[in-house]
């Protein structure tokens, strides 16, 4: 008797934005009262860097080119015809050559199994090192965007306590959000990279669930999201890959005062607070209550 594969992708681990400029990225986001990371340099092969804004279960990274190399290419190639914002969702798994293994059996596709390693500034001086191994959903997988697998090695050099607590006290990914012209036939393709992936619609939004504890991938046609997010420019996120980033929040008073203090321009949703692309490297930020 033969079992079935076990799917092995469980959740968000985080999601990360492409930007044009890492350090006003940076500038940006720590303005909105968010605690980043030391600047974290990757290989000079990849010429890329980038800071993460953590959360005790998942997190959010800022990416940027700071040398033009050969590897780097498709991300330059993306910025200049998407636009800087929220390009890419990383998958939770165990092993990655495993997953890839046992995602083939379930007859999904993948591709670039590799592995890689970054230094890592620690808050006593010393350094450390982060080391991961990924593996991407092949494009023709994925509806929008770029959805890959991502093995953490080093837990202990990424969730660093010192790194978890912010200012405008937002502790979690709530939701990632995309816009669809075609939801329906988009949202069960998505749904089958995760294990727990199922698909509910109402009120013109589609939501896939991704496993628990993981926050949920919501599509929308570009005039339900505007009707979600009244005056934000929503031509100012990426095209063609998503557009939101629901943030869970301890306190919606505290997070309004950092907000003001950063001189952007707040808007009220029907859940919270948000702000607009142009303050946060591409992506609309929501804030709502944890």
């Amino acid at each position: 008797m033969t079992h079935p594969v076990p799917h092995p992708v469980h959740g968000i681990d985080h999601c990360f934005a492409l930007v044009d400029d890492l350090d006003h990225a940076a500038a940006q986001y720590k303005a909105l009262g968010f605690t980043l990371s030391p600047r974290g340099t990757h290989s000079a092969a990849k010429g890329t860097a980038n800071y993460t804004i953590m959360f005790p279960d998942d997190y959010f990274e800022l990416l940027g080119v700071v040398t033009p190399t050969e590897l780097n290419a498709p991300r330059r190639e993306m910025l200049t015809t998407m636009g800087q914002g929220l390009h890419a969702i990383a998958c939770r798994i165990d092993d990655a050559e495993a997953a890839a293994g046992a995602l083939g059996d379930l007859g999904i596709a993948t591709e670039g199994l590799g592995s890689f390693s970054r230094p890592v500034p620690l808050p006593d001086g010393s350094e450390g090192t982060a080391a991961f191994s990924t593996v991407s959903f092949t494009p023709e997988e994925v509806p929008l965007g770029m959805v890959f697998m991502c093995q953490h090695k080093t837990r202990e050099t990424v969730w660093i306590p010192e790194l978890l607590e912010h200012a405008n006290t937002t502790c979690g990914l709530d939701a990632v959000l995309a816009i669809s012209e075609t939801p329906e036939a988009d949202a069960p393709r998505f749904a089958q990279l995760w294990a727990d992936g199922a698909v509910h619609t109402e009120d013109g939004l589609t939501t896939i669930t991704t496993g628990p504890n993981s926050a949920p991938l919501i599509l929308a046609t570009a005039d339900r999201m505007a009707a979600l997010y009244p005056g934000i420019d929503l031509s100012a996120t990426t095209k063609g890959a998503f557009t939101a980033l629901r943030l869970k929040v301890r306190s919606l008073e505290t997070l309004r005062h950092c907000l003001k203090d950063a001189h952007v321009n707040i808007f009220e949703t029907t859940t919270g607070l948000a702000v607009g692309p142009e303050f946060s490297a591409g992506v609309l930020l929501e804030f709502v209550a944890a």
